[in-house]
């Protein structure tokens, strides 16, 4: 009889985290596992990509609710949800800029679970294993029946994520397995909660190259033209962690010295008006390129001359891999796992985190073409699919 198991996403909108949900479905042994996918919304580009074996429980109208209009909730008739999130929002706020320095929006929704969470329906079925791929996790833990529950970390725990520690400690201790995506984001999540060292386990992201590489072959338009400018590309949310404001000032450093370069960065988020106006105020607008959500980034990875992953914070960018799937030179700025990303001078360059750092990252790759060529053969000459991974998730799930 096959287990049955459960994985939990908010949705499949393009990001790293969906399309690493992605690639470990593909890899499930489906002829041993019965796999039921909860999307509190069903909304995303990546849901055309969700391998036929998997079963997509309905929606629930409740889980429906978060990340839309308060004012729409409201309107359903979910007073006790809208009345949640407009709570969070303000406790998150006041203890944001009490902070002065964090972003509350990971804290936001560590309120919005804590009040909403006692009005929100349980799933009736039990499971062998259950997965939340994406915190925080209390729908796992509140509202689903499982022998074992795992709780992912795709993300550099100490430096990026807000929280308030006493929610969640007691989150995370309630869980099995915390699932973190590297090494260094496992040492990131300790640093902050020592006490939870024998729960915190290592499943690296697991990706489809096959995939990756087809996908890459798609014709466009953008990208082509046979200017003599290096083509640099970037993949990722438009937000304050991923560096792009970083990156349009060290374009504006590295034209005034004279380097023919277009950079197009591909991505959606919060800070694109605010990195639109940024453009407009360096005078950059002919060589740095938004190009918006795209379902399908990989011709662009596959048309640039440098991938550039330009981050303040990363757990494990699963563009970076895919880039060196691709087989292109890769520069990445030193955050804190920058070093389990890549083998410095080996399959990457990995330059300081500054604007000045970026600019001299891409000065070496823009002159040194034998470099270039050298780090792309040798991500060619890699594996970084990592399906042997799945051993360990069915340990930890306790089904092998």
């Amino acid at each position: 009889m096959k287990k049955n198991i459960l994985i939990s996403m908010y949705a499949l909108q393009i990001g790293g985290a969906e399309r690493s949900l992605i690639g470990l479905l593909e890899s499930i042994d489906y002829e041993k596992f019965h796999v039921d996918l909860f999307l509190y919304r069903h909304e995303g580009e990546f849901l055309t990509f969700l391998p036929k074996e998997v079963n997509v429980l309905p929606a629930i109208k409740e889980y429906t609710t978060f990340e839309r209009p308060i004012k729409d909730v409201l309107k359903e008739g979910y007073i006790h949800l809208a009345c949640a999130r407009i709570l969070a929002k303000l406790k998150a706020k006041w203890e944001t800029n009490k902070a002065k320095d964090e972003d509350g929006t990971y804290k936001q929704m560590q309120y919005t679970w804590h009040y909403s969470i006692g009005k929100l329906p349980k799933l009736e079925k039990k499971y062998d294993a259950a997965i939340s791929f994406l915190g925080p996790h209390h729908f796992l833990l509140d509202k689903v029946e499982a022998d074992v529950k795992l709780g992912w970390n795709h993300t550099d725990y100490f430096t990026a994520v807000h929280p308030n520690k006493d929610l969640d400690e007691a989150m995370w201790n309630r869980l099995d397995y915390i699932v973190n995506v590297s090494e260094d984001c496992r040492e990131s999540f300790l640093k902050v909660f020592p006490q939870l060292e024998q729960k915190a386990v290592v499943m690296e992201n697991i990706i489809s190259s096959e995939f990756v590489e087809e996908q890459s072959r798609e014709k466009i338009d953008t990208m082509t033209s046979e200017d003599q400018a290096i083509k640099i590309c970037s993949v990722g949310r438009l937000s304050h962690v991923k560096g792009f404001d970083m990156a349009i000032k060290a374009c504006k450093q590295l034209i005034e010295s004279g380097y023919n370069i277009k950079w197009y960065v591909i991505g959606y988020g919060a800070e694109e008006e605010k990195l639109k106006q940024l453009i407009v105020d360096y005078h950059v607008s002919d060589q740095f390129i938004l190009l918006g959500k795209k379902a399908n980034p990989y011709p662009y990875i596959k048309n640039c001359d440098i991938y550039c992953q330009p981050s303040r914070c990363e757990g494990k960018a699963v563009t970076v891999r895919e880039a060196q799937i691709i087989g292109k030179p890769v520069v990445i700025t030193n955050f804190l796992t920058a070093k389990s990303q890549l083998e410095a001078n080996i399959d990457g360059y990995i330059c300081d985190l500054s604007v000045e750092g970026i600019v001299q990252g891409i000065e070496q790759l823009y002159h040194n073409v034998e470099l270039r060529k050298f780090l792309a053969d040798n991500c060619k000459k890699r594996d970084y699919s990592n399906k042997g991974e799945m051993k360990k998730l069915y340990s930890y799930m306790r089904m092998e």
